[in-house]
């Protein structure tokens, strides 16, 4: 089984794969210690951070977001004491969130509200 951390990896991008390839949006980030994965929060409509821990079984995340510096354990629920990852640590501080900016739409707080769990 691979490593639940991996500090030599680099995030796989700037914003959420998924909704990237999607033309879709996002509230904060997440980045997989592992493989670098970035996906949404659990605020976000798609959840795609937890989605990449379902599929693969990578438990801890790291907040993707500037000025943030915590790591959540799934396997846990609990916070968890990383390592200093491979940089960049955040998105790029310019970036919107809920972001990107072009692909919110004016009611995205509607959305968010109106989703069942």
């Amino acid at each position: 089984m691979k490593a639940a951390v991996d500090p030599k990896v680099p995030p796989s991008g700037t914003g959420c794969v998924e909704c990237d390839a999607a033309g879709g949006w996002w509230v904060h980030l997440r980045r997989c210690a592992a493989c670098g994965h970035i996906g949404c929060c659990d605020d976000s409509l798609s959840r795609h951070a937890t989605a990449h821990w379902r599929k693969t079984g990578h438990p801890i995340i790291r907040s993707f977001e500037p000025g943030e510096d915590w790591f959540w354990d799934y396997g846990t629920n609990d916070y968890y004491e990383g390592p200093e990852l491979a940089a960049p640590n955040c998105h790029p501080e310019d970036q919107t969130a809920p972001g990107p900016r072009a692909r919110v739409p004016r009611n995205w707080a509607d959305l968010l509200s109106q989703r069942h769990d």
